[in-house]
């Protein structure tokens, strides 16, 4: 739920959001996710509402608030874990539906990102599996949740606290002070509730060691992480949405923990790393794709020797000589060499169908490794792909090297649903291949793949 900040929760919540207001929503017709949509959906202009299934076999539901709608309900009953209610922002009812709907797990979201399915706590899906078409889910080490009943062994009086009310509610710009009232106040209210959730099982947060104030990183410490000098760094002013969401701000600064800092770092590299690798320096002084480079530098010399020698056997004289030779062979070659792959299919090369070709090699090649084993794979090493078939791929990477993850995610993402070849035999397979019959060095392929192989399809 990245960057979507709810700004209150509903009084019958079986989930509180620490420092959020209670706001009373006995007006939502819980048990009835239809009647949710209906509230809002149809009824004027700026009003909106959904209701939909979960792949857990719950529900979700929402609606703007007709009777403020700046903002709108968010309902989430699960089978098992109970429901979450909160008041949101009218504009972030899509990107919460969104992700309630079609993102794979998650229903409540803490520190930026951090996420609950009903047992275990995961950190913001922030490195992305092609073999899997999601965000690598992971743990948070030595994690503890924290109940409603937790929270409540403190101090704390209800009389204190109040439930504010739609109609004339204003998002407060901090959080009250006295939070540990309204959670009070909250369960004073629901236990003349019959059938609801103990306070035991309604969990409010989230505590580990990662998320410790003193152990946080600034934009200084995630571009150390990274290996990105500070000044590469997205700027926090136009390009926010390129960093992970901060786990806490600090004098208008955000923070993060290391590990989301680290996996920023790891997608970022799967992304920009093969770019980086398989880079070089034109004659022009830029950095440029490796085989872009060589394919100018073998063409200038090509075009200059045309342009300055004189042909045997024949009175005609050079075309060019010196420098006009020179500038003239380097334009003409810098022509040639990008035209081969500019484009996606616009170039003499048409990038996108080698692409599709060069994957189906691949996925053939192991089509055929499987019926040798009878029509599934057995769990025994892969065969290593043809020699002709690396060198079009480290030939394709190195002109397009920001595809390398794409292509490796679509492969070992046919692979594991076509013929049930896990993502780690793939990833061995490419490796050991990319060894033993690419022009790259050893410590090439190996960082090639360490970046752009999915998580799945790296050995642990």
């Amino acid at each position: 739920m990245s960057r979507i900040r709810p700004v209150a929760n509903g009084t019958r919540t079986d989930h509180p959001v620490p420092g959020l207001v209670f706001i009373n929503d006995e007006r939502l017709p819980l048990d009835n996710p239809d009647a949710i949509e209906r509230t809002g959906r149809n009824q004027g202009g700026g009003l909106w509402g959904r209701t939909d299934p979960t792949r857990n076999g719950g529900w979700v539901a929402f609606t703007t608030e007709p009777k403020n709608p700046a903002f709108a309900w968010a309902v989430y009953q699960h089978p098992e874990y109970g429901r979450v209610v909160l008041l949101i922002e009218a504009g972030d009812l899509g990107g919460l539906h969104h992700h309630w709907v079609h993102e794979p797990a998650g229903m409540l979201f803490r520190h930026g990102g951090y996420w609950w399915a009903g047992e275990r706590w995961h950190r913001p899906g922030l490195v992305w599996d092609g073999a899997y078409e999601r965000n690598d889910p992971r743990e948070v080490d030595n994690q503890l949740t924290v109940t409603a009943a937790d929270v409540l062994k403190a101090p704390c009086n209800p009389q204190n606290a109040a439930v504010a009310k739609i109609a004339s509610f204003t998002a407060p710009e901090t959080p009250p002070a006295n939070w540990h009232d309204h959670l009070a106040l909250w369960a004073q209210l629901r236990a003349s509730q019959p059938g609801v959730r103990p306070l035991t099982e309604c969990v409010v947060d989230l505590h580990a060691p990662e998320l410790a104030a003193d152990r946080l990183v600034n934009m200084a410490g995630l571009a150390n992480i990274a290996a990105v000098a500070e000044e590469d760094m997205p700027d926090l002013r136009y390009e926010a949405d390129k960093l992970p969401e901060p786990q806490a701000e600090a004098d208008g600064a955000p923070w993060w923990s290391v590990p989301v800092a680290r996996d920023w770092a790891e997608n970022f590299h799967q992304k920009n790393g093969p770019k980086s690798l398989l880079a070089a320096t034109t004659s022009y002084d830029t950095v440029q794709p490796v085989g872009l480079v060589d394919a100018h530098n073998r063409l200038r010399k090509n075009f200059h020797d045309d342009l300055t020698e004189q042909p045997r056997g024949k009175r005609r004289k050079p075309y060019m000589k010196g420098d006009d030779a020179h500038e003239a062979a380097d334009a003409l070659a810098w022509t040639a060499a990008t035209t081969l792959m500019y484009g996606q299919d616009q170039g003499l090369i048409p990038g996108g169908a080698l692409r599709k070709v060069l994957i189906d090699a691949v996925l053939g090649h192991l089509a055929d490794d499987v019926d040798q084993h009878g029509g599934t794979n057995d769990g025994k090493r892969l065969g290593d792909l043809p020699a002709d078939t690396v060198r079009m791929l480290v030939w394709y990477f190195q002109h397009r090297p920001e595809a390398a993850a794409g292509i490796f995610g679509e492969i070992c993402l046919d692979a594991r649903l076509r013929f049930g070849i896990t993502p780690v035999q793939v990833g061995k397979m490419l490796r050991v291949s990319f060894h033993l019959d690419s022009d790259l060095d050893s410590d090439a392929v190996r960082q090639l793949m360490d970046m752009a192989l999915p998580p799945s399809a790296r050995e642990q």
